[in-house]
Order: structure tokens, then C-alpha cells, then sequence
């Protein structure tokens, strides 16, 4: 596939050369980075084919810009999953699944590593009225059934067609996006307001993506839900854990999880995943897990040191019962 990256910087200059809206790294792997893309015109139509690594990436409404409201764009999942958010949509994506994205919006994107293939589309030949925009960006289109499948299947073969040019490659390129209208409008008929179960679970995913974000708590949640923080405590009243005590939770569990595979220090790993009093982390940690995070460590640092070549404990590192 196209060209192959193994540093952010040099692989998002490649992505402003596609045409792709901007966007912001977030999380990354620096040491292990290695992304490929390759773009190509198909009638009116854009094809953006990218292979890209675990982490996170984000637009803002500073860095968009006004030639991107000429367009629409399509994300197909090939590889993978990713989660994306837009508006007052969220899509949790598998193999075949579609999005419909604004480019000229607001966007986070989070994924496995992962392939998927970007169509943008002119607005002027989508013709998808305001309203039902609206009510379509950010919101999981499946691509195993109905007119999505095939919508799916044409996308992921387009890249790796034969190139055609002139009026049959414009021809082509206006049956896909008369199918991408047709699969649009079916969605339009499922799309319907959220219950109390579809928002919370929303919610949690919306949690698990962000849970790195120093800012996220009730309030931040609520704004980017268009709900009241009453109602989003409302929505955890029968749940286990309030809002503010399932982010701690999911946050030591993501800390936990480094401390025993990894080789950071508590410090950098507790401001890793949002916790900026380490003093505070360490009293949550022992209070949650009846022993210290430093002793995790140490013991998991220990264990490496001392372990057979090529042996393992099952779960990576220390033993809950090593306090």
C-alpha cells in the first residue's frame, strides 16, 4: 500500500497531502509508530486507503477549515475497530461498519491498529439535507446487511480497482454515491432517540475512549451528551458506581494494568491515565487494591529480572496475593 511511516510527524504531512481534513495526534506509541496511506481520484470521488497503529487522533473547531465544508466524508472499517465521535453521535466500528463524518466538524477518532479506507464526497452530489446530516454524523452504519453492504464491499474494493478515467470513471463514481444515498436513507429510518440503556452505554464508551483526559468528570460528559449533569447521574442511579467513581475505577484499572506490564514510574503512570496528585493515587490504589502501586512495580521489575528466558507469569507480572 503507498507510502509506509514509522514517525507521526512525517505520516500526518502525508495525510494534509490527501486532502483529509486536519487533525491532532493524541495517543501513540512513539517506539512501535509504523502507518501507511495511499489516495487516489475516482471520478468526483477521493479514496484515502490508511493503515494506522493503536491510539487516538482529534479535530478541533480551530483547526477546521472552509474548504472542508464543500465535502462529506465515509469512513469504512476493514481491519480492526475504532470508535468515533461527532456531534451528538457516537460509532463503535467493526470490519464493514460506516460513519458518516463532517470534515469541517469537530471529530475524535480512537482504534485498534487498524485499515480503513476515507471517501470524500462533494456535498453538492450527496445532496443530504441539513436536518438529516444532523441526525447521521457519528452514528454506526452496520455494513453486513442492506443497501450498507454493498455500499461496504464497492468501498473496500475501489482502491485496488482498475483505473478508469474520463466519463465512465465520473459515471462510476455517480452510481456510488447514489448507492451511498440509498444506504444513507435506510439509516435515516433506524435513527431514532436515545433510551436510558443505549445513552448509558454510550456514555461508558465515551468514558473508556477519554479516560487519558484530565477534564473528563460529569460536567464535561454531560455538554459533550447535550444532557444535564442531573440527568447523566440519573442515568447511573441503578448502576453499581456513580459517573465520577466508574472513571476513577476504569482509570486504576488502566494504571494497574501498565504498572504490572510496564516499565514507567508510578508517577508517569498515574499522570498517564489522569491522576495529577500522585499522593492521591497512591491512597486510591491501596485503598482499591489493598497494597501499594510501588510495590507492584517493584515486584513486577523484580520478576522480569529474575524470570527463566522465555517464561512468564500468566497475567504478566505480580500476583494479587504479593502485597
Amino acid at each position: 500500500m503507498g507510502s509506509v511511516f514509522t514517525d507521526i510527524e512525517s505520516f500526518q504531512q502525508a495525510l494534509a497531502a490527501t486532502g483529509l481534513a486536519p487533525v491532532l495526534g493524541g495517543r501513540h506509541d512513539e517506539a512501535e509508530f509504523r502507518a501507511g496511506v495511499a489516495a487516489r481520484d475516482f471520478g468526483s470521488l477521493r479514496l484515502i486507503e490508511l493503515v494506522t497503529p493503536a491510539g487516538e487522533c482529534f479535530r478541533t473547531a480551530r483547526i477546521a477549515r472552509a474548504v472542508d465544508e464543500e465535502l462529506w466524508q465515509i469512513e469504512l472499517m476493514t481491519r480492526g475497530r475504532a470508535r468515533v465521535e461527532q456531534g451528538s453521535g457516537s460509532a463503535d466500528l467493526g470490519p464493514a461498519d460506516l460513519v458518516l463524518v463532517d470534515p469541517a466538524r469537530p471529530v475524535r477518532f480512537a482504534s485498534t491498529a487498524s485499515r480503513h479506507v476515507s471517501v470524500l464526497v462533494p456535498r453538492r452530489e450527496l445532496r443530504l439535507r441539513p436536518r438529516d446530516a444532523e441526525r447521521l454524523v457519528g452514528v454506526g452504519i452496520r455494513g453486513d446487511r442492506g443497501p450498507a453492504a454493498l455500499v461496504s464491499a464497492l468501498i473496500n474494493a475501489l482502491p485496488r480497482s482498475r483505473v478508469v478515467g474520463g466519463g465512465l470513471a465520473e459515471r462510476s463514481a455517480g452510481a456510488v454515491i447514489e448507492l451511498i444515498s440509498v444506504a444513507l436513507e435506510e439509516q435515516l429510518g433506524g435513527v431514532s432517540p436515545d433510551t436510558d440503556e443505549a445513552l448509558r452505554r454510550r456514555v461508558v464508551g465515551f468514558i473508556e475512549a477519554r479516560l487519558s483526559e484530565r477534564e473528563l468528570g460529569p460536567a464535561f460528559i454531560a455538554r459533550a451528551h447535550h444532557i444535564s449533569v442531573r440527568r447523566l447521574h440519573k442515568l447511573f442511579e441503578s448502576e453499581p458506581l456513580t459517573v465520577a467513581a466508574t472513571i476513577r475505577r476504569r482509570r486504576l484499572e488502566r494504571c494497574r494494568a501498565e504498572l504490572v506490564r510496564g516499565d514507567r514510574t508510578v508517577t508517569a503512570v498515574a499522570a498517564r491515565w489522569g491522576f495529577t496528585d500522585p499522593a492521591h493515587f497512591s491512597r486510591l490504589f491501596k485503598a482499591t487494591y489493598g497494597y501499594n502501586a510501588a510495590a507492584l512495580r517493584s515486584s513486577n521489575r523484580a520478576r522480569t529480572v529474575n524470570a527463566p528466558a522465555g517464561r512468564r507469569d500468566e497475567d504478566g507480572g505480580a500476583h494479587n496475593g504479593e502485597r
